[in-house]
């Protein structure tokens, strides 16, 4: 997710790619004194041989250029090993993590794990800004009928990047307030916020700036004003660590405390290994993991908690549900009790770096989230999954959901 909500089509972060170039093989020189000299057999005696070599530099390897005259035959070894130790360096521990992550995928879930009546569903724009009508409600009411679902996360921004939020970003948030009270009982309706965050984006909301989290605060004030539930914030790219955010999330859930009303919160993925989003920021300037620490740290300061555990670059259903089991299990070693813990469903299909639609399905991620909870802790009431997002949702993803998760036919 990013600054506005995810539309059709669209691809956040794509990470292009350019054809390789082929490589080209060392050219062997050739002696223009002796025209057959590359189709005909050497016919000179050892002492012409012996001057031969001397006079092209072959003698220990030396020439007029660097490395000129040295056998062809002999760098293109070199390159084939050379070549190889990349492939190996490269392959190995990535077909080391897939055959850990499909190892995570095996066993049968505990009995149980299936909804706690916590489930959330990421909803778009179009519910506040007059393009839903009452029908639109009412289908929604029939599809929400017999599910987990209790919040709704709509979106409703996103902040400008001072961290204000004008009033016209959701003319009609009251009267969905209403209509979903009204259809669809005991359901909330929170306000989904977002931006995107410096220092990976230069035009971008900056946390570190007090007059921007007192911005993101008044914004706050204002929107529960019109009678939200509740209020959702995500804010991408977050770096792990960010104490700036800590203090923000501090100041938003004392207001929200005092207004009896869930603060809730997007989160990044844990880093599969330890220290790993370090790793990856060196290597590419976007960390995109949370370390576990980190996590907990957050989970502490809100009251529901929902990991984006998509967009995770496993190109395998297996791997993908390994994945996603072993981030559940994570989450849920330092998600304090009290805390909704939400992992999320990916109901959108894409194709880009990051995300491959065959991989990261309905069915697979349940499956990891039921893993997951059985290893670490099944009986926790506190937790649920979150859908995204509706307007790129299937029936296919809401029969998985029900079958797997809401254990409905």
């Amino acid at each position: 997710m990013s600054r506005t909500e995810r539309t059709e089509p669209t691809e956040p972060e794509s990470a292009k790619s350019t054809a390789p170039t082929e490589p080209t093989e060392p050219i062997e020189p050739i002696d223009f004194t002796d025209p057959m000299a590359s189709t005909e057999p050497d016919e000179s005696g050892p002492d012409d041989a012996e001057n031969t070599r001397h006079e092209h530099g072959h003698e220990h390897g030396q020439g007029q250029g660097q490395g000129e005259g040295k056998p062809p035959r002999r760098w293109r070894r070199r390159l084939t090993w050379v070549t190889l130790a990349v492939v190996l360096v490269v392959l190995v521990p990535l077909l080391t993590a897939g055959t850990v992550l499909r190892v995570n995928f095996t066993g049968d879930p505990a009995d149980g794990t299936y909804t706690r009546g916590r489930d959330a569903l990421w909803l778009g724009h179009a519910w506040v800004d007059g393009r839903k009508k009452d029908a639109d409600v009412t289908a929604l009411a029939r599809q929400l009928n017999g599910t987990g679902i209790r919040d709704l996360y709509v979106h409703s921004g996103p902040l400008e990047h001072d961290g204000s939020l004008p009033k016209s970003a959701y003319p009609r948030a009251r009267w969905l307030i209403d209509s979903v009270h009204r259809e669809i009982p005991g359901v909330r309706v929170q306000a989904w916020l977002g931006d995107i965050l410096a220092p990976e984006h230069p035009e971008a909301l900056h946390l570190e700036r007090a007059e921007s989290r007192a911005a993101i605060l008044r914004s706050t004030r204002e929107i529960l004003d019109t009678g939200y539930d509740g209020v959702h914030f995500d804010l991408e790219p977050l770096h792990s660590g960010d104490g700036d955010y800590l203090t923000l999330l501090d100041a938003l859930h004392e207001e929200t405390g005092s207004r009896d009303v869930p603060l809730s919160v997007a989160a990044h993925q844990i880093d599969p290994l330890p220290g790993f989003h370090s790793f990856w920021g060196a290597v590419t300037g976007h960390p995109k993991w949370w370390s576990q620490e980190f996590f907990g740290q957050v989970a502490r300061r809100v009251d529901q908690i929902a990991v984006m555990s998509y967009d995770t670059m496993q190109p395998l259903e297996g791997t993908y549900g390994g994945y996603v089991a072993q981030q559940t299990a994570l989450a849920l070693e330092v998600t304090p009790p009290g805390t909704d813990l939400l992992m999320g469903l990916p109901f959108f299909k894409e194709n880009r770096f990051g995300h491959w639609a065959h991989a990261e399905t309905v069915p697979a991620a349940v499956r990891g989230v039921r893993l997951g909870l059985s290893r670490a802790d099944a009986d926790r009431p506190d937790f649920g999954v979150a859908l995204y997002v509706d307007f790129a949702a299937t029936q296919e993803d809401w029969a998985a959901y029900r079958k797997d998760w809401v254990n409905t036919p």
